[in-house]
């Protein structure tokens, strides 16, 4: 089955993409001797974990239920923080991670003894108060009282009560880019080194967090290798990349159906895909999704706005331009629409959630999960 046969709506993976993305970061592993864990709330589609496998080195969790998938589908690491954890869950996730980070040293408190009872290696998340993000506000882990992460206000406090605190710690962990270049990175080290450097010396291991786009045609690969480099040769470091959006970067697309064409002033096709349901961030960061064979609004000849056929008047994807006039039953292909798709659309309105499928290095396309009514009402009571 070729791409234009599936039905729609229709999230299809790029195996021939994912396989590239995987070998640039290989490289990146086997040049500089760190170790790259994906992300999976960026990209959670176990059917590929078999092959992601073969490349990385495990999966990081931000919670219990990613933490079993990557235990269960993949098997190798398995990382997991979050900015707080629930007694209820801490016993289970503690049985199945090699590396548990908190957020705060009150979690690091109460949940150390689980940890060390199992084996489980102990960070933290620190937070260096270094922001390199201009659009993206809501994705800022380091924004003005951000809850992500402890400053080095917050440790010399802590340390200052229990000095033995910090005996408990095997690595540090931050996160504080989206989308960005080597550069940032590097601008955030200097401030991870100026506030915890000389903590660093008494670490086993730093994690770089995610946030990093290796993937992306107009990378720094280069500087991203120095980087590693420096930090783990300067304090004698095993470190870690979570990169979740690299992994998958421009390795899937969203195909849609035009439902219909109306004509309120503005050309409109109303598609049985959505931005609500569908690709959330459009509407959350916002952005707008490429998509192919299209331009810019006038670029070319017709320009419309594409919309859904949810209830919600803001559903709108965006305004795009084609070289020809757009009719019912014509498909459309959203692209990049392996990450942070999947794992967050929703069943707002009763719309059904878009099939799954594959393509393979040759083309050829099956779907690999189906969505019916049961799913929608199997979420509700």
């Amino acid at each position: 089955m070729k791409i234009n046969e599936l039905p729609t709506p229709c999230y299809v993976i790029d195996e021939k993409k994912l396989r590239k993305n995987l070998e640039i970061l290989k490289k990146v592993k086997d040049d500089t001797g760190c170790k790259i864990l994906l992300a999976q709330k960026a990209f959670s589609n176990f059917f590929e974990y078999p092959l992601i496998g073969q490349y990385l080195d495990g999966t990081t969790a931000s919670g219990l239920f990613e933490a079993k998938l990557g235990y269960e589908k993949m098997g190798k690491e398995n990382h997991v923080f979050a900015p707080a954890f629930k007694e209820s869950e801490i016993g289970e996730i503690t049985d199945i991670c090699e590396h548990l980070v908190f957020n705060s040293f009150s979690q690091l408190e109460k949940y150390a003894d689980f940890c060390k009872e199992k084996g489980v290696s102990i960070g933290i998340r620190v937070n260096p108060e270094c922001s390199t993000q201009g659009e993206h506000a809501i994705y800022d882990p380091c924004a003005p009282g951000s809850r992500m992460g402890t400053t080095r206000e917050q440790w010399d406090l802590a340390l200052e009560k229990d000095p033995a605190l910090a005996e408990l710690l095997d690595g540090l962990h931050f996160h504080t880019l989206c989308e960005q270049n080597a550069d940032d990175l590097a601008k955030t080290l200097e401030a991870v080194e100026e506030k915890f450097g000389s903590y660093l010396y008494k670490m086993k291991w730093l994690n770089f967090g995610g946030g990093h786009h290796i993937t992306r045609a107009d990378y720094d690969i280069g500087l991203l290798e120095k980087c590693i480099l420096h930090m783990k040769e300067k304090y004698d470091l095993d470190i870690y990349l979570e990169p979740g959006e690299a992994i998958a970067l421009n390795a899937g697309y969203l195909a849609a159906t035009v439902m219909d064409v109306v004509d309120n002033d503005i050309h409109t096709l109303i598609l049985d895909a959505s931005a609500a349901c569908h690709m959330p961030d459009v509407l959350e960061m916002p952005y707008r999704p490429p998509l192919c064979s299209s331009g810019m609004p006038e670029e070319k000849k017709y320009t419309y706005r594409l919309s859904s056929y949810t209830c919600l008047a803001g559903d709108i994807i965006g305004d795009y331009s084609f070289d020809e006039e757009k009719k019912v039953d014509d498909r459309l292909y959203f692209e990049d629409m392996a990450i942070y798709s999947m794992v967050k659309n929703n069943t707002f309105n009763g719309i059904p959630l878009p099939d799954i499928a594959v393509m393979d290095e040759s083309g050829e396309c099956k779907v690999i999960r189906r969505f019916s009514y049961d799913d929608f009402k199997g979420r509700l009571s």
